[in-house]
């Protein structure tokens, strides 16, 4: 019994150790404001997208479906909230349903999700991409 006390303590610690309290990630603009710069333009790949961390533990999609022109998205699936992964071949897909998006859009090509990804404004301003 002392035995398995105490690697049940030292998994607990482990965890803790790791980040096992750390804050989840949610989409969304956190507490970024208008205006705020969010990213470079050159670290959004073209035909692809990646995923940048804003403040307040938030998380915006943003995609460059075509040279120059970079759109962001909400990365929480409108299913049940999970986090969808950045674009592949055009397609934006959700690790925990399987329900996939367009990558240019957002909208919803295979559920469960009932919608698209709901897009957020963004601009650019020379070589970064704003908060709009």
């Amino acid at each position: 019994m002392h035995r398995r006390a105490l690697l049940c303590g030292l998994a607990a610690a482990a965890l803790t150790a790791c980040g096992g309290s750390a804050p989840r990630k949610t989409g969304g603009v956190g507490t970024a404001r208008p205006g705020d710069k969010i990213a470079a333009a050159a670290d959004v790949p073209v035909g692809g997208g990646v995923l940048v961390d804003l403040p307040g533990d938030a998380q915006l999609l943003l995609v460059q479906p075509a040279e120059g022109q970079i759109k962001a998205f909400n990365p929480s699936c409108p299913h049940v909230g999970s986090l969808v992964n950045p674009p592949a071949r055009g397609v934006i897909t959700c690790p925990l349903h399987g329900s996939t998006f367009d990558a240019a859009t957002g909208v919803v090509e295979k559920g469960p999700s009932p919608r698209g990804l709901a897009e957020v404004a963004v601009t650019r301003s020379g070589g970064d991409v704003l908060l709009a």
